[in-house]
């Protein structure tokens, strides 16, 4: 008698097929150009208006794909009628950065790395992409569940900077971050009420950057994992920043990896 497989198997195996069948439709010609000139994308369908075609012509030639050419009026990628899509979208299979390990790891250097608690909009995620990619941080990592995905909107916010840095989803925030730590991270949670200015941070370590969601903020079980929590000295009494500014002013302030 064949034994059956536990549950926790069977959604396991679920899970992988869905991921293998996950696909992607980016939108923009900045978002477009950046993905046909990563050699790491896996580029599936590739839907451009003829003036759009025109503009990425060079791009698509390179990648070796075969665009198809669609009426603007009715354009035929299945994407919201709504996006700001210019002519052009592109069906891809999501990246993959690798591990841990191998991204991270400080070698030497006085890395950044950012971790997000559950910051689910996507504009906020592609803010961010873009800032690490100015900044030189090794990673954006945050968990499969509860945060922002791979998609268009991302994609066209971090405007190119998806395909160059490294977007890194993990199951479980508490469990990387104590990884990190063993690789000679320090964990800073950025918190309002943190008794440490951000400021005073010695900037000669790996430093990991922790941030919340904005309105609940960093969760209990983040915060306790921290070995700082440190908040951005504003100017007045009142007043504060959306995440994705708050990622940007924290990279400034924590200086450029040596």
């Amino acid at each position: 008698m064949k034994q059956k497989k536990p549950t926790w198997v069977i959604q396991k195996e679920r899970d992988r097929r869905a991921a293998a069948a996950e696909t992607v439709w980016l939108f923009g010609l900045h978002a477009v150009r950046d993905a046909l000139a990563n050699p790491m994308r896996e580029r599936l369908r590739l839907v451009v208006t003829k003036n759009a075609a025109d503009r990425l012509a060079e791009d698509i030639a390179k990648s070796g794909m075969e665009p198809e050419i669609s009426d603007p009026r009715k354009f035929a990628a299945p994407i919201d009628p709504q996006s700001v899509h210019q002519g052009a979208a592109l069906e891809v299979k999501p990246l993959d950065w690798g591990n841990l390990t191998d991204l991270c790891a400080p070698r030497g250097q006085n890395a950044r790395v950012v971790l997000l608690d559950r910051v689910t909009d996507p504009h906020n995620v592609g803010a961010i992409l873009r800032s690490a990619e100015v900044f030189g941080a090794r990673a954006v990592i945050a968990p499969h569940r509860h945060s922002a995905p791979e998609t268009g909107a991302l994609a066209k916010t971090a405007s190119g900077a998806l395909e160059r840095q490294p977007y890194l989803r993990i199951k479980n925030l508490a469990t990387t971050m104590e990884a990190l730590r063993e690789m000679g991270y320090h964990l800073v949670g950025l918190d309002a009420t943190g008794e440490t200015s951000l400021q005073d941070i010695s900037q000669d370590q790996p430093i990991a950057l922790v941030l919340g969601a904005e309105g609940p903020g960093l969760r209990d079980k983040t915060k306790e994992t921290c070995d700082t929590l440190a908040r951005i000295d504003a100017a007045g009494a009142f007043g504060s920043l959306n995440v994705s500014n708050a990622a940007a002013v924290s990279l400034y302030a924590v200086g450029r990896p040596s």
